[in-house]
């Protein structure tokens, strides 16, 4: 039976952070949306003349908008834990909020769009250097495939073995839940690491 009780409900429950990131376009907003049980906080901006020079929409044509602070979303995972979503902005000249939108993180997601890999390494190699956040890699499945397989993409972006990668569709509630699943049974596998002092 539901409780109508709001407030001892949520009195009841743990809330956990984590981080959705990723290249420009690889569909982190997608991701968020899709698995979001409350409308999803976006700060998506009209693409204008002035970013031409800065993002790639050569696979992506008809992108006609992008994420210019970050995405929110909240879902409740089991009747005890609440899980908020935070994602990034992709491009370059919006990285100077990764550090504090990471900050509390229990992990992260990177999303990959295997037809732009090396639109992926920035986001790979952030987290290969924050060692205390741990993250797995979801290739979002554009068009229903991978123009790579999964060794090939571990091989390209240099992954550590032990790092999880999984394939997913950003725009399926349930693929994208998955993704979410493995993220946290990684990052409670993994020993916890001390936040940095300072």
């Amino acid at each position: 039976m539901v409780s109508n009780d709001s407030s001892s409900d949520s009195r009841s429950k743990v809330s956990t952070k984590i981080v959705v990131a990723g290249g420009f376009g690889a569909g982190k907003t997608t991701l968020v949306a899709s698995v979001s049980e409350i409308p999803p906080v976006t700060t998506e901006a009209i693409m204008t003349e002035a970013s031409v020079e800065h993002d790639d929409i050569s696979a992506t044509p008809t992108k006609a908008t992008t994420t210019v602070a970050m995405d929110f979303g909240r879902i409740t995972l089991d009747h005890e834990l609440i899980m908020y979503m935070f994602g990034t902005p992709g491009q370059s000249r919006f990285w100077f909020m990764w550090d504090d939108l990471v900050r509390g993180a229990v992990g992260a997601v990177v999303v990959v769009d295997s037809r732009r890999l090396a639109d992926s390494f920035d986001a790979v190699d952030y987290f290969e250097r924050n060692q205390r956040i741990p993250y797995i890699v979801a290739l979002n499945r554009f068009d229903g495939r991978l123009d790579y397989t999964i060794d090939e993409i571990r091989e390209a972006l240099e992954i550590a073995p032990e790092v999880p990668i999984v394939d997913f569709d950003a725009r399926d509630r349930s693929s994208s839940g998955s993704v979410l699943k493995t993220l946290l049974m990684y990052a409670l596998s993994r020993p916890t690491q001390p936040e940095p002092v300072g």
